[in-house]
């Protein structure tokens, strides 16, 4: 089968860069690039294929052709593509915000949950996030520091740097702050409710929407304990498993395995360059590539100096 190069879906939220375009290689017509949706079935951002028989194709019209065997068994449990992968490029704070389960999120939103995990792939020196409550806080006291701005001040603050790796689970009040660079693994969801966002305004000069209602009904309001242990994953839960694949070109130069009838395989280049070798195809990749290995696909071998992560289902 045929490894397919992708082709990201941009977003250029208020908050965004430069980084994803100049450092990353993608193209973009506007001023700033805040995400790109790498590996995407999400009507909002739909990748593409790049390479092959179904270039211009997006990837969900890819999975409809060849059918849902490209996916993997272990896909068959969901009714739509689990899993959505960005690079997020946070020149400015992110809003703090929490996202639902699926409970209620199917029930109110009609789509999933979210459940996400966060790799740091770059950050600049002192830079930092908001991960759950430092203490516990009860609903009264949430709405009231939320109204008086000073949600923050109960916010579990941790400075960043290059490869931590943060588990975010579903009700878990988060915010990426300014100068990281996070590839971001996620379910297939893009519901939000902004809990507080620094009185910024939108581009047509309003205050941009919170969701104060949901999020007080749907956010875990007791204290961060700590992170958990996915060893020997980066991550891992129902809707993917992470690991992370770094090749210096000296002790490790190719990597070898083979994608079975389980579960497709995704490439995010993180850095580096190289190829993927099938039985049936070659491709190359560089930083910033996003590489679709079908499940079934059997043999495959990696070649280069790379660091990548690799998703699963």
């Amino acid at each position: 089968m045929a490894v397919l190069k992708l082709i990201p879906a941009g977003k250029d939220y208020l908050w965004g860069g430069t980084k994803l375009m100049t450092d990353f290689g993608k193209k973009y017509d506007g001023e700033k690039l805040a995400e790109t949706w790498e590996l995407s079935c999400h009507p909002d951002g739909p990748s593409r294929i790049e390479n092959g028989s179904y270039a211009g194709k997006t990837l969900e019209e890819y999975i409809e052709s060849c059918g849902r065997g490209v996916l993997g068994s272990n896909c068959e449990q969901f009714e739509n593509f689990p899993v959505l992968i960005k690079f997020i490029d946070a020149k400015g704070d992110l809003s703090i915000q929490v996202h639902p389960s699926d409970d209620y999120a199917l029930k109110n939103e009609h789509q999933y949950g979210k459940t996400e995990m966060w790799y740091v792939v770059d950050c600049e020196e002192g830079a930092s996030l908001y991960f759950g409550f430092s203490k516990a806080v009860d609903e009264a006291e949430f709405k009231e520091r939320i109204e008086n701005n000073t949600l923050t001040d109960v916010l579990n603050k941790v400075q960043v740097k290059k490869g931590d790796v943060f588990f975010i689970e579903s009700g878990t009040i988060h915010a990426i702050g300014s100068g990281i660079v996070i590839a971001e693994i996620q379910q297939n969801s893009n519901v939000t409710y902004r809990v507080y966002d620094y009185g910024r305004l939108d581009k047509d000069g309003n205050p941009r929407e919170l969701h104060v209602d949901k999020a007080l009904k749907v956010t875990n309001t007791e204290p961060m304990i700590c992170q958990k242990s996915f060893a020997p994953h980066l991550g891992s839960c129902k809707y993917f498993t992470v690991d992370k694949l770094v090749m210096d070109g000296s002790h490790i130069k190719h990597v070898s395995g083979v994608v079975d009838e389980t579960s497709f395989l995704s490439l995010l280049i993180l850095d580096g360059s190289g190829t993927v070798k099938t039985a049936d195809d070659c491709v190359s990749f560089k930083k910033g590539d996003s590489l679709f290995i079908p499940a079934g696909t059997g043999d495959y071998e990696i070649e280069g100096v790379c660091d990548a992560l690799v998703t699963t289902i």
